[in-house]
């Protein structure tokens, strides 16, 4: 009888934990965009998180030089999962509820599947398939309860709110792929100053005419700490934590831990934003647990004949 693999825990914890920070902040991001432009946003979290990671550019003497397909790879995953991923999911955010947001991302799970299977030849056992069936279910039962409760003026906005959203989704989904491609050379600490940099480059030019027009001074002291906590979150922790999971982690189970979004999105919408979840949605996120359970349960040990 052959061992069971052991479970790589503290990469799933790093996993769950960095899903749960992306949806702390995408939920908390509703008030921000508010206050600031997008863009402005934008600029600002990556000026934050440049600050941050200033350390963490600089080449450990064990890591090697980086190859020119690693830059592209670099450049690719940062604006694809940095710029094009914050300008959907900031604007996404203005036009629907923090709840709707976290839902259409549940869908992650099976973008990442799609896309893993098609760059990464990671194959796709039952329990995944399982798993993502879940995320596909939830989606379906929440879109259901969206449709029948809202007014056609609204729905109408709520829908191009989710379709950008849901263009988030596909650049998360890349994310996710591009960045296990990188593990596979560079520490997670220093994807993530590179990436951050390359963000703050591409959002620079519309961040500094943004700013030349913004009164800052009409900032109120708390979007002040709660800009902060948004900067290192989707920056700095999230980034972090996601490449160090990723490491150990195929992209496809990986993919999988993206549910932990939505339920936190849905949870700060609820505590903070004085959103409400119906029976339907409830049921819905309990689906997306499941999959979870369902992707991270050890396999049973092969017995050798």
């Amino acid at each position: 009888m052959t061992a069971t693999p052991p479970i790589p825990w503290l990469a799933y914890g790093a996993l769950a934990l960095s899903m749960s920070l992306v949806g702390s902040y995408v939920a908390l991001s509703k008030p921000l965009v508010l206050i600031f432009p997008v863009f402005l946003l934008a600029w600002l979290r990556f000026g934050i998180g440049a600050m941050a990671m200033a350390s963490w550019l600089r080449k450990p003497a064990d890591e090697p030089p980086i190859g020119r397909r690693t830059r592209a790879l670099l450049f690719l995953e940062s604006f694809l999962g940095n710029f094009l991923f914050s300008i959907c999911m900031l604007f996404g955010v203005s036009m629907t509820t923090a709840v709707a947001a976290g839902v259409v991302m549940s869908s992650i799970p099976a973008v990442v599947a799609i896309l893993s299977w098609l760059f990464l030849r990671e194959r796709i056992g039952r329990r995944i398939q399982a798993a993502i069936a879940c995320a596909a279910l939830g989606i379906g039962l929440f879109s259901l309860e969206k449709t029948s409760s809202n007014a056609p003026a609204d729905a109408t906005r709520m829908l191009m709110g989710n379709l950008l959203v849901f263009a988030a989704v596909v650049c998360e989904a890349a994310y996710v792929v591009i960045g296990k491609r990188l593990t596979e050379g560079l520490s997670p600490k220093r994807i993530s100053a590179i990436i951050n940099l390359w963000g703050l480059a591409l959002v620079t030019p519309m961040g500094l005419w943004w700013a030349m027009r913004f009164d800052f001074g009409s900032v109120p002291a708390g979007s002040w700490v709660l800009l902060l906590f948004y900067g290192l979150a989707a920056s700095v922790w999230t980034v972090w934590l996601w490449m160090t999971g990723l490491r150990r982690v195929p992209a496809s189970r990986a993919g999988v831990f993206t549910v932990m979004l939505p339920i936190s999105a849905a949870l700060v919408g609820v505590v903070f934003l004085g959103e409400r979840l119906s029976s339907v949605q409830l049921l819905a996120f309990g689906i997306a647990l499941l999959g979870l359970v369902l992707a991270t349960l050890p396999s049973r040990p092969a017995v050798r004949p």
